[in-house]
């Protein structure tokens, strides 16, 4: 769809197509959906909804009425849900939105069982162990589901996991860093690694190659980062440090691979705006730290400046991609 975009557009602005005509050729170019997209639309839609309401309706259920409930009354109620899903699951052949509806509320309900057992029992376990747990049970459904979703879940678990051991015990990243920055080095190489892992599958198995997952995993990987070439800067430690390095290395693999090998403005525009958050935190520790107030007005102008660049030379990647 957005190729047809791209190519009607282009067709457009060279004057290819009549005025007159524009209007039918979008018409028929398929990029209106039809009434019959638009109740496809609305069904899965509303399929979505009304599991994870059921799901999260069960977990508030529980957690509400939970001193008027016994143990086995609250495994029972998750239990026979989660039986049920996978009953769905299991009827529907894997196949169709069905199917993957019904393993994704399946997933949640594992959760909202291992939480309801360490919250019955109290294990004494820390949080950061519920969810290695959680995604290494859901583990095997994602490996047979084959579903973006659920891996996109999965790796979100893991990223939830490894944020909070570090921030609990620290672990191998802290000879190096600071206990807080591990905790960001850690999310930072876990997205990375799962961002090039994502893009080299994308080119053999064909449901993975959606775009976004691969930019939500780009924001995973770009957020952290950021903020670990924002900390010496703000703590005004003036060497440099490998956070700054490592910002210039993603900065320069992100340009490599969505510039040259697979063009994607969404990923280069991720990477402008990371750019520009870093240079105009470090020029606002020296305007306006130790200058006057005048530093708003020369630091608005380079923010303007910046921002401007940065939307003509993404214009100009964008014509070139489209012709």
């Amino acid at each position: 769809m957005a190729s047809i975009r791209r190519e009607l557009a282009a067709l457009i602005e060279r004057r290819a197509i009549p005025h007159e005509h524009v209007a039918r050729a979008v018409s028929l170019s398929g990029l209106y959906p039809s009434g019959r997209a638009w109740q496809v639309f609305l069904d899965r839609l509303l399929l979505w909804l009304g599991s994870l309401a059921l799901v999260f309706g069960l977990l508030f259920l529980i957690a509400y009425n939970w001193s008027e409930m016994g143990r086995w009354q609250r495994f029972g109620l998750v239990q026979a849900a989660l039986v049920t899903a996978i009953g769905v699951y299991w009827w529907a052949e894997g196949r169709g939105v069905v199917a993957r509806v019904a393993l994704t509320a399946a997933s949640l309900l594992l959760g909202v069982l291992l939480a309801l057992f360490g919250q019955v029992y109290q294990t004494g376990a820390d949080p950061w162990q519920l969810f290695v747990a959680w995604a290494l049970l859901m583990l095997p459904w994602a490996l047979v589901a084959r579903f973006d979703v659920l891996w996109v879940l999965w790796l979100g678990l893991l990223n939830l996991a490894v944020a909070l051991y570090f921030r609990t015990w620290g672990g191998a990243l802290d000879v190096l860093f600071l206990g807080g920055e591990a905790a960001l080095w850690g999310v930072f190489l876990l997205n990375t690694a799962a961002l090039a892992a994502w893009e080299l599958g994308a080119r053999r198995r064909r449901w993975l190659s959606v775009g976004w997952a691969t930019r939500l995993l780009a924001v995973g990987s770009g957020v952290p980062i950021t903020l670990l070439a924002m900390v010496p800067l703000i703590e005004e430690r003036l060497s440099f440090t490998p956070a700054l390095l490592a910002f210039a290395a993603w900065l320069a693999a992100l340009y490599a691979v969505y510039r040259h090998w697979r063009p994607d403005l969404f990923m280069l525009a991720e990477g402008c705006l990371s750019l520009i958050a870093v240079i105009t935190l470090s020029l606002a520790r020296h305007l306006l730290w130790h200058t006057e107030a005048g530093g708003f007005l020369l630091l608005a102008v380079v923010v303007l400046g910046l921002g401007a660049a940065g939307v003509f030379w993404l214009k100009r990647l964008q014509r070139e991609i489209t012709t």
